[in-house]
């Protein structure tokens, strides 16, 4: 009983924890998502302001410098945060936020989710920091924030609860965060609804009808599974790439921000505006017929090139993109309807960039319906396998094989063989 009695006192002590971080996380998260809705309608309405996105990119690379945060890792940092013990600063969230509104203001091509992982990082952090915890119970409430962040800005809490207990480290959960994490997760979503920034029990991409599962249509998912991870390898390397190489042929940080802005400007004049902002309107297209077989690639061409050279953002809503013109795409040449298709798409290359399963099947049950349960595992765990150790997050380690119950404990860095030596 006594035992019983302590767990009591934890259970308190770590659910007032995760509905303070959830209250605060999901009011100031609520306020960046109106800033992405505002500037893109402002740019919506002005399509000639995409010229300026040279001038953005300057006061970006400015602001961050002058700070002192411009070496800034992104969402590396918070995943080393959690598994080391560094410190996120509260400014690095302020400068995620601001940084990523004006990119999609001036037309970047580029997400919101990850720099909200970095925002509700650097509230925990800090939360944690004046509350005087130690390590360990310091990661656990940088992780509700996460949590809380995410929750609240794409409208998924379940997905939330369990995305940064489990791709900081592939193979090991950190139940430890479950409870603070739960009440972190639908104490912001329920904020975020209150604020207006989603309506409750609306699935976005509800999948209806789906074809029979014991069908020709099983193993065509299968095919669609290992495109996902393909795609989630090849958008992993273009970025990566990308981040080595402009810095290495352009050193000037202002020069290289510029000239990427300009270049980004320039695609947008060629191929027109879809592929800047979120491209939400081209998700939901994309379950309603067929995408053009080249959407994709121009998503990950437009996100690598605006991310590489200094704007910010995050990279989850364009795997999103990337996810669900793939599989509208592959939806005519296998001859299965493209709404399944798309959703499966977006799930699987999730799964593949962000080596997190578990969250990838509550986002695609909370994105996409019940229906259709069977086919979204099956692409899931193919691509999961199939994608190897490649992440976005070049801190994320992986402990376990994918393969075998190995011990592995690598850092997704070591598949990029040329930044092995600049992350360790």
């Amino acid at each position: 009983m006594k035992r019983f009695g302590r767990d009591l006192v934890s259970l308190l002590k770590w659910a007032l924890v995760g509905v303070c971080v959830g209250t605060v996380v999901g009011a100031v998260t609520s306020g960046f998502g109106y800033g992405i809705q505002y500037a893109t309608i402002f740019r919506e309405k002005y399509p000639w302001i995409i010229w300026f996105l040279p001038v953005a990119g300057l006061f970006i690379v400015a602001l961050y410098r002058w700070t002192g945060h411009g070496n800034d890792r992104g969402t590396n940092s918070v995943i080393e945060a959690i598994r080391e013990g560094k410190k996120v600063s509260l400014v690095q969230g302020g400068l995620v936020v601001i940084g990523t509104v004006l990119t999609h203001l001036f037309g970047g091509s580029t997400g919101r989710e990850g720099a909200a992982l970095q925002l509700g990082g650097s509230i925990g952090s800090f939360s944690a920091r004046h509350l005087r915890l130690d390590h360990n119970n310091t990661n656990i409430v940088v992780m509700a924030g996460m949590t809380a962040a995410f929750s609240a800005l794409f409208g998924t809490p379940l997905a939330a609860v369990f995305l940064p207990m489990e791709f900081v480290s592939v193979g090991v959960m950190y139940y430890a965060a479950l409870v603070p994490c739960i009440f972190s997760s639908f104490v912001a979503h329920a904020v975020a609804i209150w604020l207006g920034i989603h309506e409750n029990h609306l699935v976005p991409y509800e999948v209806e009808r789906v074809p029979e599962l014991y069908s020709w249509a099983f193993p065509k998912m299968i095919l669609i599974g290992i495109a996902c991870a393909l795609a989630g390898i090849l958008f992993c390397w273009a970025m990566h790439l990308a981040h080595d190489f402009f810095p290495k042929w352009i050193k000037n940080p202002y020069l290289r921000v510029a000239a990427g802005g300009f270049a980004v400007s320039v695609l947008v004049a060629i191929f027109g505006r879809d592929y800047i902002g979120l491209g939400s309107h081209v998700i939901k297209a994309a379950f309603a017929s067929p995408a053009v077989p080249w959407a994709f690639l121009l998503k990950i061409l437009f996100t690598c090139l605006t991310l590489s050279v200094g704007f910010k953002g995050g990279e989850i809503v364009p795997s999103f993109f990337v996810g669900a013109t793939l599989g509208s795409f592959l939806s005519a040449v296998l001859g299965l309807p493209p709404n399944i298709c798309a959703a499966c798409g977006m799930c699987g290359v999730f799964c593949a960039v962000t080596n997190s399963p578990v969250t990838s099947f509550f986002i695609a049950f909370e994105l996409f319906g019940f229906t259709g349960a069977e086919y979204f595992a099956v692409v899931i765990g193919v691509s999961y396998m199939l994608s190897g150790y490649v992440s976005f997050f070049t801190a994320q380690k992986i402990l376990y094989s994918k393969t075998e119950t190995k011990y592995i404990n690598r850092i997704s860095a070591d598949s990029f063989r040329w930044r092995r030596k600049k992350e360790k």
